[in-house]
């Protein structure tokens, strides 16, 4: 929960980070068109092709209503995510969304158990 500051009546909640870089690389959610939904750091783009680094796939979520959510506030129920591990590399094609997460966002996707089966 973030912590509020009221001054004079008016309160104030501090403004949500984005998650820290990788040698510049920005940690997001990427969702392809036929392979799945993946979070990790976009180290390349080239129109629909997209390198992603320390690449996990989100196959199941659960606990965030949306990818949005997700990548803002992270789930609230990370035992029930079916996240596997993190691949070093991946090259995705047919990329048709990528959303910046905020630091907490990025922490609970990172937190979440790996899943096996």
């Amino acid at each position: 929960m973030e912590k509020e500051l009221v001054i004079n009546g008016v309160t104030y909640v501090p403004k949500q980070q984005g998650a820290p870089e990788l040698d510049g690389m920005k940690y997001c959610i990427v969702r392809t068109y036929s392979a799945g939904v993946f979070a990790g750091y976009v180290e390349s783009r080239d129109g629909k092709e997209a390198v992603i680094r320390k690449a996990r796939r989100l196959w199941r979520w659960e606990g965030a209503a949306s990818l949005s959510q997700l990548a803002m506030s992270g789930t609230s129920k990370p035992n029930e995510c079916k996240f596997p591990e993190v691949m070093d590399r991946v090259t995705l094609t047919e990329v048709i969304e990528i959303i910046d997460t905020t630091a907490v966002g990025m922490e609970s996707i990172i937190g979440v158990p790996v899943w096996k089966e």
